[in-house]
């Protein structure tokens, strides 16, 4: 069977630091870009309003179709070039004006139908999809994807408490809250439409985290409960990373060839699914090594462990040196639970 990174002895606890100072650089970036710009950009099925994906037989004048949705009294209309010159979508989601609309926000798509129709003849223009929603469907679906991440976070919670003791645990959670930050900031600086895809990628992207994390701490407990005479809490990481790298590299391939395929074959509904799962393959590896494993080394230094007959391990600052254990069963309790 083939084995790739079998063996290795990569130091990857050492660069703490320098990882520290790009994920603050891309969370700031990311909190900057929000207090200018304001909040994330929400689709159709979060704020209510239309959706319409049209075809024209030549490219039109931006000016132009917006022009015409404004004397058709449309106004406040988003539009965007969609792939090709020819294909435009064109969003309509001023609240105020579909509540007002006797037929709702189905009845907008006809009236832009019919504007554009007036404008560049019929015929001319080609109406791919309509997607519309209306406000109050609209703010049920936010609140439920709201309701979703904070029960999906309150579970991964409970199971890395019950999983670890408490030290492993909060280093756990640090990191795959991290990762729901820096993930936020991506969609962010990126200007990535939230939709009920992104929802289901960010919450797909909680628990791929989280597992990732768990791997590597299993191993550091596997690894706490063996004779390991010198090595400090820092190499112990380090060698518990290298031994679960093969795993990983072939976890994350898989899951990033998935996720290349959709971003490149499956058109641009799915797209933003696929762009936030893909940086969510990279960040989860990030975390998992350089969020979790300091964290952890910064809480063994504040509260060391003090067991019968064993000396505590304590993460130093800095360096992460650990003072050695005694015995094999002050090392099984502090690799407990």
């Amino acid at each position: 069977m083939l084995r790739i990174f079998h063996n290795t002895s990569y130091g990857f606890v050492k660069h703490w630091k320098l990882a520290a100072i790009l994920t603050a650089a891309f969370i700031g970036a990311g909190l900057v870009t929000f207090a200018i710009t304001g909040g994330v950009n929400y689709s159709i099925e979060f704020t209510g309003g239309t959706l319409m994906q049209v075809q024209f037989k030549q490219a039109p004048d931006v000016a132009v179709v917006r022009s015409s949705l404004d004397k058709a009294g449309i106004t406040g209309t988003e539009i965007q070039q969609y792939g090709g010159p020819l294909e435009y979508t064109i969003r309509a989601r001023d609240e105020k004006q579909v509540e007002a609309q006797a037929a709702g926000a189905e009845g907008i798509s006809k009236q832009i139908q019919a504007a554009l129709d007036q404008q560049f003849g019929a015929g001319n223009v080609n109406i791919v999809r309509t997607e519309a929603v209306g406000p109050k469907v609209g703010s049920e679906l936010r609140s439920g994807a709201v309701t979703a991440m904070l029960i999906a976070s309150l579970f991964t919670l409970v199971y890395l408490a019950i999983r670890f003791d408490w030290r492993f645990g909060t280093a756990a959670v640090l990191a795959t809250a991290h990762d729901i930050l820096v993930t936020f900031a991506f969609i962010k600086l990126f200007h990535i439409e939230v939709s009920l895809t992104v929802v289901a990628a960010i919450l797909t992207l909680l628990g791929y985290s989280a597992n990732d994390t768990i791997i590597i701490f299993d191993r550091v407990r596997e690894n706490l409960r063996k004779p390991h005479k010198g090595l400090t809490l820092s190499t112990l990481l380090d060698k518990s990373i290298n031994e679960t790298l093969p795993r990983s590299i072939m976890t994350h391939a898989t899951t990033l060839a998935a996720t290349l395929a959709l971003l490149g074959l499956a058109g641009e509904v799915i797209r933003p699914f696929a762009l936030v799962m893909a940086f969510g393959v990279f960040i989860a590896t990030f975390s998992s090594i350089y969020v979790a494993g300091p964290i952890l080394l910064w809480i063994e230094s504040k509260y060391p462990r003090t067991d019968d007959g064993a000396t505590a391990m304590a993460a130093r600052a800095g360096n992460a040196a650990a003072a050695t254990t005694k015995g094999g069963r002050g090392a099984e309790r502090l690799a407990a639970r």
